[in-house]
């Protein structure tokens, strides 16, 4: 792999689409664990130039100039708070503008590389409201002018939080003499109100904004005492790295290393990828190396040490556990994931220097020194809800504000559509993009953009949910899986939403009925195999087959144990599912609905009733 030059798969593209749709998992995934996506170089330095030049530069420009600082006078304002605040926001207004995470071809933007604005910007576009059922006014699936208009003030009043002049602090002055001040809280409240909206009335342009971490800090700037604020700022970056922490302790993230170091740019050694998985290609599960590094490097680093940052008054101990999560987070900068948190990886890096060492306990900064401690106590309720019940329950809140990133247990889909029936997205959906493998002919032949579509299927494979998804659509589709076109939905979802970050919340049921309105599919041309993330407390997780036209046709439950246990293509065929309810629909052309294989279910299966009497 060269700095212009693609490694790409040892297949041949005009003939690849003519093999079982399997060995074409098997070639790709095995080709990924040796070459990750196989992106040229120069991709990798260009999302190195945006972080380097839009994020840090103009970002640390932005927040000194505008407080007074000098930009190039680190010693000055590394552990001014008014920075930290600006950094935050500037961060912030990135991810919800599409500009920081889920940009660019690493997420599936191919042309244009961003969403976020291109869509949200953009009148008729789909909008994904979270309870529309529930809340009053947040009906409907299309973006208003009112939710255009929404989305500019928020962009608008971001950058107004910005500029505007500081405020005086006197607690912070007395302290530091000589602050540069906070930001004006008066510049946040419409700010705060005017996303809380939004996420009702849009959950995709919310959590994109990665407002489930970002706003509660700008809360915290706008409500609390300088020493509250800084101590409920370490309080949400210790929960967001033991949440995260906590939810990669089941099976599925050792099988997220390998396709990660996989995908590692700075790592050209094949033999040190294919040590990740047990006995490369043959059996493509995560080696003991692989669970080593996630459980032991990853796991308990992201428990263990935020708990000595937060309680530690030793100077070495506190600064050796900063520089641990400092490289970290650099760590995980350097593998360039897929969905890419580049931005999200620096900021939480300098927030770990400037919470704990700039700020540190045994200056008047530890948890028992809150001059408001029922405030905390509320602040850290509310901030452990969401990951609490998302752990729980976590078909009632997106993986994002139930803090477990990149741990693996996603909820995840797989779409299938009919011959044919992929092109109706581009004719009857208005979005900001067009269907990803469209995007990709700007710059391949079609049967060339036809081997890139399913190297993210490869990637999926190498996961547990791809064992059960492709499962599912064995199933489902029979041998006619060798004919249908299969998409990767999480990237599917990015060309029509404008946004994803592996989050398959962001395109169940909900969407593939507003799809559904605008596209009006015949029964078996659209078909979603979708399956929700593992609860904590179980070894099931749930699935739904859809099909378009007549809604969810089967509901289910498989064992995690069955998917972890398999290769990626299925040598022994589907693994097994307990078919909770089935719907009793005819036989469909080139579909299996009739037949319930008992080879591969259990249970019975019976009319899903509900559902088709919903449709």
């Amino acid at each position: 792999m060269g700095l212009l030059k693609p490694n790409f798969p040892p297949v041949d593209p005009e003939t690849f689409l003519d093999r079982p749709f399997m060995d074409r998992l098997r070639v790709l995934g095995a080709h990924w664990a040796e070459y990750g996506f196989g992106t040229p170089k120069i991709l990798n330095i260009i999302y190195l130039v945006k972080v380097a030049v839009l994020h840090i530069a103009l970002g640390v420009t932005i927040a000194t100039t505008t407080s007074g600082l000098g930009v190039f006078d680190i010693t000055t304002w590394w552990n001014q708070p008014i920075v930290y605040q600006k950094l935050v926001l500037w961060t912030m207004l990135l991810e919800i503008l599409g500009l920081g995470g889920s940009w660019g071809p690493l997420a599936g933007h191919f042309k244009p590389m961003t969403g976020g604005f291109h869509f949200w910007l953009k009148p008729d576009t789909l909008r994904m409201a979270p309870w529309p059922d529930k809340i009053p006014f947040t009906g409907g699936d299309r973006r208003t002018l009112f939710d255009v208009t929404l989305y500019a003030a928020i962009l608008i009043n971001m950058i107004v939080a910005l500029v505007v002049p500081a405020v005086d602090n006197t607690t912070l002055e007395a302290l530091r003499p000589g602050s540069a001040g906070l930001v004006n809280p008066a510049a946040l409240y419409s700010l705060i109100a005017m996303v809380v909206v939004m996420g009702l009335r849009d959950k995709v342009v919310f959590l994109g904004g990665r407002s489930e971490q970002y706003l509660p800090a700008v809360v915290f700037f706008a409500v609390m005492p300088f020493i509250d604020m800084i101590v409920a700022l370490k309080l949400l970056i210790v929960i967001v790295w033991v949440g995260a922490g906590v939810s990669k302790l089941g099976h599925h993230f050792s099988m997220v290393i390998p396709p990660m170091l996989s995908n590692t740019p700075w790592l050209p050694f094949k033999r040190v990828k294919r040590a990740h998985y047990r006995r490369f290609p043959d059996d493509m599960r995560p080696s003991v190396l692989a669970g080593g590094v996630g459980h032991v490097l990853g796991t308990v680093v992201e428990i263990i040490t935020p708990l000595v940052l937060l309680f530690s008054t030793n100077r070495t101990l506190t600064l050796c556990a900063v520089v641990l999560m400092v490289a970290f987070h650099l760590f995980i900068f350097s593998t360039f994931p897929l969905a890419v948190p580049l931005e999200w990886n620096i900021l939480f890096a300098y927030a770990a220097v400037f919470l704990f060492w700039g700020f540190p306990a045994w200056d008047g900064f530890g948890v028992a020194d809150a001059t408001t401690p029922w405030a905390i106590v509320l602040a850290v309720a509310v901030m452990l809800f969401f990951p609490i019940l998302g752990n729980l329950r976590p078909d009632l809140v997106s993986f994002l504000p139930s803090m477990r990133q990149y741990a693996g247990n996603w909820a995840s889909a797989t779409w299938a559509f009919a011959p044919g029936a992929e092109e109706k997205l581009e004719e009857f959906v208005v979005r900001g993009a067009q269907n990803t493998r469209t995007q990709l002919l700007g710059s391949y032949p079609p049967d060339v953009a036809d081997v890139v579509m399913h190297q993210l299927m490869g990637w999926r494979s190498l996961h547990s949910q791809g064992r059960a998804l492709f499962s599912l659509m064995q199933r489902e589709l029979g041998d006619d899986i060798n004919t249908y076109t299969l998409r990767e939905a999480e990237f599917s979802c990015n060309s029509i939403l404008g946004f994803n970050f592996g989050d398959g919340h962001f395109h169940n049921k909900h969407l593939i009925d507003a799809l559904q309105r605008r596209c009006d599919f015949a029964p078996g041309e659209f078909i979603v195999a979708w399956i929700e993330s593992q609860p904590i407390h179980k070894g099931t997780q749930e699935y739904q087959i859809i099909d378009a036209a007549l809604g969810v046709v089967e509901r289910g439950t498989y064992q995690v144990k069955d998917a972890i246990n398999t290769q990626p293509w299925l040598p022994d065929g589907p693994i097994p599912f307990d078919v909770h309810s089935r719907a009793n629909v005819a036989p469909l052309a080139g579909t299996r609905y009739a037949q319930a294989s008992a080879s591969t279910a259990t249970g019975t299966a019976s009319p899903d009733t509900d559902e088709m009497a919903n449709r």
